[in-house]
């Protein structure tokens, strides 16, 4: 299980340490949280972070795009350095134009599945994606529970990807903990997003291997 910390939990004043302590901590990925204030509620950081923490790390950047009209960005993240450019079917209006963008620049492309819809809003995709990204709280904001219901879209994910020998992730986001992780990879989970689970621990490290089963 690789394990994905998402700097929405940590010290914005200190993003370039933040990325450089996930490093230190043994982690896998470092999770972008991209939100623009209209999609969802909370406004995070745009490209100049991702191209500004791009300088500080080596680490796989995981851009997960909460906005509307993602078609019109996912270039410009992928151009400041994202390795992984994942956003929402339902806020897009050029689905197909948006993974085509992101493919053309070498840039691994994903889907998200909120916590509230059916699993059916990603499924026309999935031959065509490198990751499929299951919410397990609702999309905005940080320190959620995590919704357990949220595993059997993880499950079906999962079966549709033995059926078919697709070889996408599947990326579980939300109150993600070392409580659940065993759940989560029961469920077919192969990447796990931790926010507080990492960064309020008392031993990070700790909690990134924990959760790396």
């Amino acid at each position: 299980m690789k394990v994905a910390p998402s700097i929405l939990s940590a010290d914005f004043g200190k993003m370039a340490e933040a990325v450089q302590n996930i490093e230190k901590w043994g982690a896998d990925w470092v999770h972008c949280d991209v939100m623009d204030g209209v999609y969802v509620p909370n406004i995070t950081f745009g490209m100049p972070m991702v191209k500004a923490l791009r300088k500080y790390t080596d680490m796989f950047l995981d851009v997960h795009l909460m906005i509307t009209r993602p078609e019109k960005y996912v270039g410009q993240f992928c151009d400041a350095g994202a390795d992984l450019v994942t956003f929402h079917p339902e806020a897009s209006e050029d689905v197909e134009g948006a993974l085509n963008e992101i493919k053309s620049k070498g840039v691994k492309c994903g889907l998200v599945v909120n916590a509230d819809q059916p699993f059916s809003v990603a499924e026309p995709y999935l031959d065509r994606i490198d990751l499929l990204l299951i919410m397990t709280v609702q999309a905005g904001f940080g320190g959620q529970s995590f919704k357990e219901d949220c595993l059997e879209k993880v499950r079906r994910g999962a079966e549709i990807k033995r059926e078919k020998v697709y070889s996408y992730e599947i990326e579980i986001d939300g109150g993600v903990s070392p409580a659940n992780i065993e759940r989560c990879k029961d469920a077919g989970g192969t990447v796990v997003v931790a926010g507080s689970a990492v960064f309020k621990a008392e031993d990070p490290a700790a909690a990134v291997r924990a959760m790396q089963i």
